[in-house]
């Protein structure tokens, strides 16, 4: 097994990179270190790379199928990381998560109902609801000895205002939580209840730290299957969010039959010629490259919880069970939250993600992506550290 060199710095200027190059327009200064948006700063896989390079090399770029090669790539890698059958029928492709969120609203409700979600989430989660004209619903997570859980007495009582769809994010972004098949099965039941569908963003569902793992929750019951749209990709696992490659899982055949009518709709037909051979390369080859950056990632984490708990106890990193990202707890701080962004970008020079953008309980939180070399990731602490001193 080839060993990956992690520490590699690469660096991202001139490649039009959000993270790297839009500091100025989101942050107000090109002279901040960016480790605020979920995308990593390491090199694919090497098999990733080849594939496209080679494909690249043909020349010509004309209209591209999805293959039932990808497919099969698809279904083994569910199979190995998450023990998941899937049926090649469940499959539809999508340029993004996101994307999926959006067509998914659209196909399963209409304009004034009710989406629920738990905050603090995702940000995309909330704009997706409102741009589509539904009702955002929140069930807030409750934060429990460093760890969010679900207020099940507060969800079923969402779910009672006659809720159509419930967006799950699993693993948890911004919160890290892995959800546990005991609480998947307690928010499924909830579902079948009063009638609700999931869509569970599964993006991150990778990217899991030992001894935890991920439990796909349309694989706990055949009843959850029914009701579920899972959505996964390679881009956060494999870093490629910039092919614009995805997939969709949908086992009932009319929710499958409606979200394509939705695509058809919006135009989407296909992916484009290299996330098609990104992907189904990276869900071939790149199993042992993800191992290795998992090993790495969780050094990354030990060592950013080490250095915070030691050197700046205002703040309360919230150890991942998954993903890269760090949750900050910086309301013992005793700083507003425009204080907190204050300090970040004009005394540390750090653009870290500010917690209000997570909706209700984001409130004194700030996210940090560790997804980057450990020179880098030791630059940033020390940031964070000259911004609270």
């Amino acid at each position: 097994m080839e060993k990956i060199d992690f520490h590699k710095a690469v660096s991202r200027v001139n490649t039009a990179s959000v993270k790297w190059e839009m500091t100025r327009e989101l942050f107000g200064s090109r002279d901040v270190l960016p480790m605020w948006v979920a995308d990593m700063d390491f090199l694919p896989p090497q098999a990733v790379k080849e594939a496209i390079s080679s494909r690249m090399e043909h020349g010509i770029y004309g209209y591209t199928f999805v293959p039932p090669s990808v497919a099969k790539a698809v279904q083994a890698w569910l199979a190995s990381r998450h023990g998941w059958d899937v049926r090649s029928s469940w499959l539809l492709y999508s340029p993004g998560v996101v994307p999926s969120i959006s067509t998914a609203i659209l196909a399963y409700t209409n304009p004034g109902d009710k989406v629920l979600l738990q905050s603090p989430v995702y940000t995309p989660f909330f704009n997706m609801i409102e741009k589509n004209g539904r009702v955002v619903v929140n069930s807030q997570l409750k934060l429990e000895n460093g760890r969010y859980v679900v207020d099940f007495e507060d969800f079923e009582q969402k779910l009672r205002q006659g809720v159509k769809l419930f967006l799950l994010c699993n693993p948890h972004n911004p919160g890290g939580a892995v959800w546990t098949i005991e609480e998947l099965t307690k928010i499924g039941e909830l579902c079948l209840k009063y009638g609700c569908l999931i869509l569970s963003d599964e993006i991150h569902s990778d990217l899991i730290f030992k001894p935890h793992r991920h439990v796909p929750i349309a694989s706990i019951k055949e009843e959850f299957k029914n009701i579920t749209i899972t959505c996964i990709a390679p881009s956060k696992t494999f870093n490629l969010a910039g092919l614009q490659a995805s997939a969709v899982i949908i086992p009932d055949s009319t929710l499958h039959a409606a979200f394509k009518a939705q695509q058809q709709k919006q135009g989407i037909f296909t992916l484009n010629t290299f996330g098609i051979v990104g992907m189904e390369a990276a869900y071939l080859y790149g199993e042992d490259w993800l191992d290795q950056l998992l090993d790495y990632l969780q050094q990354n984490v030990a060592i950013a919880d080490h250095f915070i708990r030691e050197k700046l106890p205002g703040i309360e990193p919230m150890v991942p069970e998954g993903t890269y990202l760090l949750w900050l707890d910086c309301r013992k701080l005793g700083l507003t939250d425009e204080e907190i962004k204050e300090r970040l970008l004009k005394k540390g020079k750090l653009a870290l993600e500010p917690g209000p953008k997570y909706g209700p309980g984001g409130e004194g939180f700030v996210r940090m992506n560790l997804g980057c070399p450990q020179e880098t990731l030791l630059e940033g602490l020390e940031r964070l550290k000259k911004a609270f001193s």
